[in-house]
């Protein structure tokens, strides 16, 4: 047996000794161990197949986890990004929204003011004349740049076709287009002009400025900053002549009026001169033939009537060469301004009712109630001290033409007591407003 393998040996001593049927059993076992291992090493090939699928499908779930992540990382950084802009655009919006609304108000408080006889010059100059001319040689400055081609910057080296020439050509047309339609807004600017609407209309003629920068900016064409300022001013002198020709007519009409004033006190004295020369000759030559008479009673009333005259003719002397004497009246209209408004003026005619009466004319819808009349040597620096005692009530706090005070009639009796060596003819505190109390009844009537 010594050829024989240890297997064999063992089959063929287990047939010597246990029989064919232990042989069979041991091929049984040893095929079914055989069989396992198969099982086992199929099991293991299968098992290692499901892993590596599985680690696979992990990996790829993994990298897709990764790759969401990833993106979820982006479109975060994106969204701050983006709302990082929209803040910062949110915030210059609001500083843009604000400097708009200042300047909104700005121009509205200046119109305002500007309405009310306030106005801020820009190039101070003494008369509208002066104004006229600076305008003019303004204006022959602008012509001059233009021709000298200094109004609008543009591209030097652009081509058309790979010519230069056409190139050059192209860019002078389109310069003299922009240029024209910057003008155009410069020119309606000048002919709309207001005082109170200049900051507006620079700020047009700043933004088709920029216009005509975006849309030239192929060509680096631009209105030049020498050009744009030059019309600014034109704008600015505008507004400016505007205003000092309108202060000096309304100075020309203030003098014009107080000329019709003036002339009205003088037709008034000359009449009450000539009335009272005309009855001192006839009391003269009364007198005379008195004395003829010898009647010294009648003698004796005769002078003192002449006296009364001579004192009467100097009075009328006295106020023709005192310009300053007159009388301040107090007077209402509550039907056209109601009940606690009064205006405060003077005048120097001998009849001072005759003022009020052209007070009362077709500019108002009820007559002028007296008040008050007093008569003073200097009307004319009591009815400054009434109008500085009032200063703080005045109606129109911008302009101290308007005479218009919210008092009533007994403040104004009150502060009379102030000044000295006035006199007051007469004083009604409550008004008598009849035209307007007659509309009142026949209104509420025609309620009814």
């Amino acid at each position: 047996m010594d050829g024989l393998s240890e297997a064999d040996a063992l089959r063929a001593w287990i047939a010597q000794t246990q029989g064919l049927d232990a042989v069979r059993v041991a091929d049984l076992v040893r095929q079914v161990e055989a069989e396992a291992g198969a099982l086992r090493e199929r099991a293991s090939a299968e098992a290692a197949e499901v892993a590596a699928g599985v680690l696979k499908d992990a990996r790829d779930t993994a990298k897709e986890i990764l790759d969401d992540a990833r993106r979820t990382a982006k479109e975060t950084e994106r969204t701050r990004k983006d709302a990082d802009r929209q803040r910062k655009e949110l915030a210059d919006a609001g500083r843009q929204l604000a400097e708009l609304q200042a300047r909104i108000v700005n121009a509205d408080e200046t119109a305002m003011l500007q309405e009310a006889g306030i106005y801020a010059y820009r190039h101070a100059l003494h008369d509208a004349i002066a104004y006229r001319s600076r305008l003019d040689t303004l204006q022959n400055e602008i012509k001059e740049l233009a021709r000298a081609g200094r109004a609008v910057q543009a591209a030097t080296d652009w081509t058309v076709n790979g010519s230069k020439r056409e190139g050059m050509k192209m860019v002078r047309d389109f310069s003299k287009l922009m240029l024209r339609a910057y003008n155009a807004e410069a020119d309606y600017a000048v002919r709309s002009m207001r005082p109170h609407r200049l900051s507006s209309l620079v700020d047009r003629l700043f933004k088709s400025r920029e216009t005509i920068a975006r849309l030239g900016a192929t060509m680096h064409i631009r209105i030049t900053d020498e050009y744009h300022n030059a019309r600014v001013r034109e704008l600015e002198l505008t507004a400016d002549f505007l205003q000092k020709k309108e202060e000096e007519k309304e100075a020309q009409r203030e003098v014009r009026a107080r000329e019709r004033e003036e002339a009205a006190v003088q037709r008034e004295l000359d009449r009450q001169r000539e009335k009272l020369n005309k009855e001192l000759g006839h009391y003269q030559a009364a007198l005379e033939r008195l004395r003829e008479r010898g009647d010294a009673a009648a003698v004796a009333e005769m002078e003192a009537k002449l006296a009364e005259i001579d004192d009467a003719l100097r009075d009328v002397d006295s106020r023709a060469a005192n310009i300053r004497a007159g009388y301040v009246y107090v007077i209402s209209n509550i039907g056209a301004f109601g009940d606690r408004m009064v205006k405060i003026g003077m005048t120097r005619r001998l009849e001072p009712l005759e003022r009020v009466y052209e007070l009362s004319g077709a500019a108002v819808p009820f007559r002028f109630d007296v008040h008050a009349l007093i008569f003073s040597k200097d009307a004319v620096g009591l009815e400054a001290d009434l109008h500085r005692q009032f200063a703080s009530r005045r109606v129109n706090q911008v302009n101290s033409r308007k005479e218009f005070f919210y008092v009533t009639p007994a403040e104004v009796r009150q502060a009379l007591q102030r000044f000295a060596g006035q006199h007051l003819i007469e004083f009604t505190e409550e008004p008598q407003a009849l035209e307007w109390r007659a509309g009142q009844r026949g209104g509420g009537a025609a309620a009814a």
